[in-house]
């Protein structure tokens, strides 16, 4: 085995071999990717490959002192174990080894030493430091025309280069329209800027571009490849699916320069925005252009995790151009990136609702979009409803005034003193939460089941009871502050039994020999409540009829003795074949007077009105506002014109066509590590996050996507901007100044001008994110429209 010191012989040959000039090596670019390719692979960030325990990727591994010595001595190359297997040539100790066909050559074997020699800095991988504003060189000659002119003029004047010439305005006007917006210059346009002598004829030309409505299809085009967008589902039969009008809103969105940082927020988490628009909404159909696998005997859930790992992997390719893919097995190789981070960064994209079963192009959660003259119709209609509704807020403000002398009005000798409200001891739902309310009243909470059932214990003091009322009463948090929360605010009430339950003894039954409403919809009458149907029942859904609260009598065939201490137990049943029709808020009152008359609420109203207004409680005060409300005529003719053009707003989203966007579920789902990314292999339970290797996900910002959205387009993200301005350049140069777009990790290659790079992408941020004053700025420079003739000097340079 020959010697692991090299020769002082041979350490002064190599050191006679560098240039006497050597400029002091930078980390990031001339020796980090080195190490990176051919070390990492064993002496880098992953535990699990890691090999002696040894780590090159950080100074604290790399200077730590070992068995044999250091690995790295700062700047005594001669005493660096790492120089003294990189040079040794015995094969069992030299590295990289054989078997991983993996060398240095002597140039590289140079780079080490003079880097060791210098005194081995480390420094924080390029990308994962925040982009600062440098300092924009000099001008050296008349080619500068903007700041990116003057960076490359300046590298090329290091490398004794010159730019090439400007090109000639017939290529230029065929490059620049090629590029902003996918098509060649007519004829006439060649003719018409040929003849522009004007000084600003280009500028003019570049900003009749952008405004050209093929600018946002050429725009587009880049992204749709990045969104993996398609119009089919990616597996067998390859299905159609209705993602069209996202794509349509991409290049709408770029023709109306909308700032990138909405772009962001609104394709990441555009319906978790307050007061969500259409438009917010369709926009998340970006993380949705997943593929469907409709594959017999694949496992719904199987499928579902699929979907959450790729909206995970394409944000991560997209916005931060790190390779997460590699994490969901195992920590990453060469990049600070664990598995753990992957699986708390996967939380924020699996709290939709999303299920893997079936094939069907159209996977809930979908969205109803209009197009052409239906949306001008919808957008009509909308604005319609917008002046209807800005109408009616300001009429109750003007009611408010008015209410005081009402009241007074309004106040008489109260005399309804034959019902008492049920007392409750308990009240149980089998899928939702069940809260008894300081008036006596009972609401629903909680998950938002398909169907529900009710089961009460109650008490009252009356001796019998021979009616039952049920009181149906508007909530807030309620579909629009009706009456349940189903998508139509409506209820089915399919089945109502009552019993007394003595304490210790038999159940005391007796059967429904009638039932009144204030409302009955025409198919479901209150009768049906007691029928034995599953498929019948009580709902109120007509002419308004949701936005007011309701109450039903039942009349008993005969009256039920109530016994002391016994309990009066009521089930209620929501078996209806409509979704979540289930009662939100109601209340139970009996009564000892056989065959009961409605009272409308009159009693509720003459108590609330024997309050004094400062000391009702809230439900007091809504029930006298309501009734307030409902005896102006104009106040039920302004709700019945917004009602009635929301129903025709409906009516005219009927058959539009679904695009699959996102919402997140009300209960949250756990999110767990995977071993090695199997979707039932479930480990250790994790919450969001974000890398560590990045700025801190702030517990400030929401705890969901649209958090994660906000923190990508933070000044902070060292990574958004710089991907961004790159793939931007790489549109219209052909290679990006990263030329790995999709990776800004430690395997990339470095940037080419590092400088520019980060003017590029402060100046995008300070800008406000404008996309077409980026763009204005790239094809503004000389650098953009030089010609692309090469020559002798510039290919031997650059071959």
């Amino acid at each position: 085995m020959s010697p692991r010191y090299p020769s002082l012989l041979f350490l002064l040959i190599l050191q006679l071999l560098a240039p006497a000039s050597a400029e002091p090596l930078d980390f990031n670019l001339d020796v980090r990717p080195l190490l990176s390719d051919r070390c990492f692979k064993c002496h880098g960030f992953d535990k699990n490959t890691r090999e002696s325990e040894l780590r090159l990727d950080v100074p604290e591994g790399a200077f730590a002192n070992r068995d044999g010595g250091q690995a790295i001595v700062p700047g005594k190359p001669e005493e660096s174990l790492v120089w003294q297997r990189i040079t040794s040539t015995d094969p069992d100790d030299v590295m990289p080894p054989p078997d991983s066909h993996l060398k240095l050559n002597e140039k590289e074997k140079q780079l080490i030493l003079q880097w060791i020699a210098e005194g081995a800095e480390y420094k924080e991988h390029w990308a994962l430091i925040a982009p600062e504003r440098p300092d924009i060189p000099k001008p050296v000659n008349a080619t500068v025309h903007n700041p990116i002119d003057a960076f490359i003029a300046h590298r090329l004047l290091r490398d004794d280069l010159k730019q090439s010439p400007a090109t000639d305005n017939r290529t230029l006007i065929r490059r620049l329209s090629l590029d902003l917006r996918g098509l060649p210059p007519t004829p006439e346009e060649v003719t018409t800027f040929l003849n522009d002598s004007s000084p600003d004829a280009y500028a003019k030309l570049v900003d009749r571009l952008l405004e050209d409505p093929s600018y946002g299809e050429r725009m587009a085009w880049p992204w749709l490849n990045a969104s993996r967008y398609a119009d089919s589902n990616g597996y067998q039969g390859d299905g159609e699916r209705t993602m069209w009008p996202w794509r349509d809103w991409v290049v709408d969105a770029f023709n109306r320069n909308i700032p990138w940082d909405d772009l962001t927020i609104w394709q990441l988490a555009g319906d978790l925005l307050p007061n969500a628009t259409t438009e917010q909404r369709l926009a998340t159909g970006f993380l949705r252009n997943h593929p469907i696998n409709g594959e017999g005997g694949r496992i719904a859930e199987e499928n579902r995790v699929d979907y959450v790992m790729d909206m995970t992997e394409t944000t991560g390719t997209v916005w931060l151009a790190l390779t997460f893919n590699c994490c969901r097995c195992h920590d990453h190789k060469y990049d600070s990136l664990t598995q753990e981070e992957y699986y708390k960064l996967s939380a924020f994209f699996n709290q939709t609702p999303v299920n893997g079963s079936g094939r069907d192009p159209r996977t809930p959660p979908v969205l109803a979009v209009a197009s052409g003259a239906r949306k001008a119709e919808e957008v009509a209609l909308t604005e319609e409803i917008e002046a209807l509704r800005e109408e009616f807020a300001s009429f109750q403000k003007e009611l408010t005034t008015k209410q005081p002398a009402w009241e007074k009005s309004r106040r008489t000798e109260n005399t309804d003193l034959e019902w008492a409200v049920l007392s409750t001891n308990s009240a149980k739902a089998e899928k939702q939460k069940l809260e008894v309310l300081k008036d006596g009243s009972i609401l629903a909470s909680g998950d938002n089941p398909k169907n529900d059932v009710y089961n009460l214990s109650t008490e009252t003091e009356l001796p019998s009871i021979a009616s039952i009322r049920l009181e149906a009463i508007r909530h807030e948090s309620m579909t629009k502050g009706y009456l349940a929360r189903s998508d139509s605010g409506n209820f089915v009430l399919t089945d109502f039994k009552i019993r007394v339950q003595p304490l210790g003894g038999t159940a005391i039954h007796s059967k429904f020999k009638s039932a009144i409403a204030t409302y009955e919809q025409s198919d479901h009458k209150i009768t049906k409540t007691y029928d034995d149907k599953a498929d019948t029942g009580w709902a109120v859904y007509e002419n308004n009829q949701i936005n007011r609260d309701h109450e039903a009598i039942f009349h008993l065939e005969k009256p039920i003795e109530v016994p002391e201490h016994a309990s009066v137990i009521v089930t209620m049943r929501h078996d209806s074949q409509h979704d979540n029709h289930n009662l939100g808020r109601f209340r139970l009152s009996v009564s000892a007077t056989p065959d009961a008359k409605l009272s409308t609420g009159e009693r509720r109203l003459q108590d609330a009105l024997a309050v004094e207004a400062t000391k009702r409680s809230e439900a007091e005060s809504s029930l006298v506002t309501a009734a307030h409300r409902e005896a102006t005529p104009r106040h039920a003719e302004l709700e019945k014109l917004i009602a009635d053009k929301e129903n025709e707003l409906n009516s005219n989203r009927k058959g539009l066509p679904k695009v699959m966007v996102m919402e997140d579920m009300d209960k949250k789902r756990k999110t767990y590590i995977l071993d090695v990314g199997v979707y039932d292999k479930r480990g250790k339970e994790v919450e969001i996050g974000t890398p560590a290797a990045l700025p801190a996900f702030s517990k400030d910002l929401p705890q969901n996507r649209l958090g994660l959205a906000q923190w990508l387009t933070n000044g902070e993200n060292p990574l958004t901007s710089r991907v961004t301005v790159n793939r931007f350049w790489q549109q219209l140069f052909g290679i990006g100044l990263i030329k790995s777009p999709e990776n800004f990790g430690v395997q990339s290659e470095v940037p080419i001008h590092p400088r520019l790079l980060d003017w590029l992408a402060v100046e995008f941020q300070e800008s406000g994110w404008d996309v077409k004053q980026l763009i204005r700025t790239l094809v503004n420079s000389h650098t953009y429209r030089q010609s692309s003739r090469v020559s002798p000097d510039l290919l031997e340079a650059d071959p």
